[in-house]
């Protein structure tokens, strides 16, 4: 089987693994001037919460480089910056520009422009040497890589002995009725939600979607101790809706 012939999902649908960056890619340049409003509006401003509980756990320390991939605005970024102190810097990498573009309007970028890099990039194939950086964190951005393993191994590559990988991603509610009153609240809300607020239903539709598709807590630690990582822990979110992965090279 050629590369081009390899197949992956994009939500539901089935695509060529060579065509699902460019699909992933169009999502976020179509919603990128909305995407912090979305986020506080499908999550009723959890998203936050969410973030600084990632942050709790991280522990920033003065000094560390973060590496912070599929980081569009800036969020986690911000977060980091603020609570690691003097000499820390980040870089903000994304598959697209459009919400690198979004991220460097907000009020934090041009106040810490000075420790905050931004670059456009993949995170199956990251332009930075072996043993960069001290933390690499992904949030809500692992489940649109074609292949996560790869994501993961280049991780592993770019962090330094002893640096930590952080994931924050949308998870699966351990109890079947919860998870269904979510799947109707998802399926049903968040791509009307789209179409009202940023005039794209469909968008929003492949997002859940994808939250769908994602592996659950377990499967996806796994996958990070076949990386190479070691004391792998999750942590559920809100009774399962996201989950936090941590991991460190050892």
């Amino acid at each position: 089987m050629s590369e081009n012939d390899k197949t992956t999902h994009f939500g539901y649908q089935t695509v060529g693994e060579d065509q699902k960056s460019g699909l992933v890619q169009g999502v976020f340049t179509r919603v990128a001037s909305k995407y912090d409003v979305m986020n506080d509006l499908m999550s009723m401003g959890v998203h936050r919460v969410w973030k600084d509980a990632m942050m709790d756990w991280l522990a920033p320390r003065p000094g560390q480089r973060l590496l912070d991939v599929a980081g569009g605005t800036g969020d986690v970024s911000f977060r980091f910056l603020k609570r690691a102190g003097a000499g820390a810097h980040a870089t903000v990498l994304d598959l697209t520009e459009s919400m690198l573009i979004e991220g460097q309007k907000r009020a934090e970028a041009e106040n810490m422009a000075h420790v905050l890099d931004w670059l456009v990039g993949d995170a199956m194939a990251l332009p930075f040497a072996d043993n960069s950086f001290d933390v690499y964190t992904i949030s809500f951005g692992i489940r649109n890589v074609t292949r996560i393993e790869d994501a993961l191994s280049e991780a592993y590559r770019v962090l330094r002995p002893g640096g930590r990988l952080m994931v924050l991603e949308f998870s699966q509610l351990p109890v079947d009725g919860l998870q269904k009153l979510y799947d109707l609240y998802s399926f049903n809300v968040i791509p009307v939600m789209g179409q009202i607020v940023a005039n794209d239903r469909d968008s929003y539709q492949y997002l859940v979607e994808s939250i769908r598709r994602f592996p659950d807590q377990d499967r996806f630690a796994d996958m990070i101790v076949a990386a190479g990582f070691g004391q792998v822990k999750y942590r559920n979110l809100s009774m399962g809706i996201a989950a936090l992965h941590s991991g460190w090279k050892i």
